[in-house]
């Protein structure tokens, strides 16, 4: 996988946008999809802004390996994922922290949704 797949791939499990990488990194759209889509040179300090907008480290972005992360299916533990336990530490560590933000964003727009409902 290239670096711009990983990149797209890490974005998506954050659940960000293009435009909002785009404007985080104050490029367009289109420049920035040019990343994902490796049909740009990618400088490593752009990496590395890369990086801090993902809130992940280089070395997470260039060690990525989507295939063994997590198989989503229902398991016996019912929380709908399957952890594969080979597994290097950094990306063990990445995968709980975005689920970890996951769950905090959650809570957070349920209590939105919450006092929606009272108003």
């Amino acid at each position: 996988m290239e670096i711009g797949e990983k990149i797209k791939k890490i974005r998506e499990l954050k659940n960000y946008t293009q435009e909002y990488m785009a404007q985080k990194l104050e490029m367009t759209q289109a420049g920035y999809g040019k990343i994902e889509r490796n049909e740009s040179e990618l400088s490593y300090p752009k990496l590395i802004k890369i990086a801090e907008v993902l809130k992940v480290s280089v070395e997470d972005i260039i060690n990525f390996n989507e295939k063994m992360i997590f198989n989503v299916m229902h398991n016996h533990t019912g929380n709908g994922y399957v952890v594969n336990n080979g597994l290097p530490d950094q990306e063990r560590k990445l995968y709980e922290q975005i689920i970890q933000q996951q769950k905090e964003e959650i809570l957070f727009l349920k209590k939105i949704i919450e006092s929606q409902k009272m108003s």
